[in-house]
């Protein structure tokens, strides 16, 4: 098969994440505007990010006039699972597979895009197939961006403070059903929730720990719980069919 006829393969497939990527950027756009982000702004961050979660947690350093220093810490512990994605997926690709078409295609990977992919082939993966699903996914997320940003002087304030929470909707309905699964997930989840409620009540009464409030929260309740869920919860390898 021609990497054209891939490439279009890739494109159709990537049509249902480009619709779905159209509704949470739209979420997006509008709380970025709440939040006093102007509108080409917002539309930029789309357009040179895509991640959901490190753009909400930008927008809110962003807002706070927090330190360069605190954003790439935020983003490289939130993003970091893309690394793992790209580093994965690019290991599919046949070894004759230029550097910039991995270094390319890393830009465009995200959970949905990841897992397309390797459901087109667990072991030998092409690139071309990769640019489809990117070519239909990100237009559906700059797209949206820019649709939530101006949507400001249509729709009325209701329906713009529904839409504000939408994008925490979308990561709730990410974590629930892995959670329902997973017991030990769920406790993750609980105490996460719970030591971040400690985090933002604790400073209220302990002004030397007003740092806890700031955007270091994200940074120190990721690392410190990341690294007790794998020491306590480690996942343990598959073993060997054969042996």
């Amino acid at each position: 098969m021609s990497n054209f006829k891939i490439f279009k393969k890739g494109f159709k497939n990537g049509i249902p994440i480009f619709l779905g990527y159209l509704a949470v950027s739209f979420a997006f756009g509008v709380m970025a505007v709440g939040k006093g982000v102007l509108p080409h702004q917002a539309i930029l961050i789309s357009a040179t990010n895509l991640t959901s979660a490190g753009q909400t947690a930008a927008i809110d350093i962003i807002v706070a006039s927090g330190s360069f220093v605190v954003m790439a810490l935020n983003q490289l512990i939130i993003n970091l699972r893309y690394c793992l994605m790209s580093s994965s997926l690019s290991q599919r690709f046949d070894t004759k597979t230029k550097w910039y078409h991995r270094y390319l295609i890393a830009f465009g990977v995200t959970d949905e895009i990841f897992a397309v992919s390797s459901a087109y082939n667990a072991e030998n993966v092409p690139p071309a197939y990769c640019y489809g699903l990117i070519a239909a996914a990100f237009p559906g997320w700059v797209l949206g961006t820019a649709l939530g940003c101006y949507s400001g002087d249509i729709l009325p304030a209701s329906v713009l403070g529904a839409l504000s929470v939408a994008l925490y909707g979308m990561f709730i309905a990410i974590i629930v059903p892995p959670t329902k699964k997973n017991p030990v997930l769920l406790l993750i989840v609980m105490f996460s929730m719970i030591a971040s409620a400690v985090f933002e009540w604790i400073p209220q009464f302990i002004s030397s720990l007003s740092f806890l409030q700031s955007e270091f929260k994200v940074i120190i309740l990721t690392v410190v719980i990341a690294t007790a869920a794998a020491i306590f919860f480690p996942v343990k390898e598959e073993e060997n069919s054969s042996e």
